[in-house]
């Protein structure tokens, strides 16, 4: 038989199966290479994953931390949101109260004052009722006195005489006014 018959014959009983030699070899090959990386990889990569977990706990932790103190400051933040609010609302009713007692006052100031020029007007209205009444004595005085004294035929000069005929005019014309009423 031929080198190549006898080659031909052998591949022929098993293709699946390899030869002996050759599984031990690729056993020996695999239990070194599995034992270097037991030993020098695999301590390694679950050193890696352990640091992973724990930076992932540790950021789930910090995450959760975190997220606890943007929740209460989140309530001080609404506490001094309510309290501002408040404040606020005491303001503007400050406001309100003040502004009703300032109303209040400067009524009452433009009542005085209205009060107080009214006051003024009814007294200048009778001082000048009284200026227009002397005025008008002495002007109805003076006329009377000249009439009597053309009907009397005697000059009235006398400053007691004539007050006397002037009183006892205007005395006449009031009861005449007053009876006319």
């Amino acid at each position: 038989m031929s080198p190549l018959l006898t080659i031909a014959a052998e591949e022929m009983e098993n293709p699946l199966v390899p030869p002996i030699p050759e599984l031990v070899i690729g056993l020996i090959a695999f239990v070194i290479v599995f034992g270097f990386l037991a030993k020098k990889l695999l301590p390694n990569i679950n050193k890696v994953l352990e640091e992973r977990r724990e930076a992932i706990e540790g950021g789930i932790e910090k995450a959760e931390a975190a997220q606890t103190e943007a929740q209460s400051v989140l309530e001080q933040y609404k506490a001094q949101l309510a309290e501002a609010r408040h404040e606020a609302a005491r303001l503007r009713q400050e406001a309100q109260e003040q502004g009703a007692t300032l109303i209040a006052e400067m009524r009452a100031e433009g009542q005085r004052q209205r009060e107080e020029i009214v006051a003024a007007g009814h007294a200048q209205i009778e001082a000048d009722r009284k200026a227009a009444s002397s005025a008008l004595r002495q002007d109805v005085g003076k006329l009377a006195t000249d009439l009597a004294g053309k009907l009397v035929g005697e000059s009235l000069d006398d400053h007691a005489r004539q007050s006397r005929v002037i009183d006892r005019f205007l005395g006449e014309l009031e009861e005449k006014a007053e009876a006319a009423r």
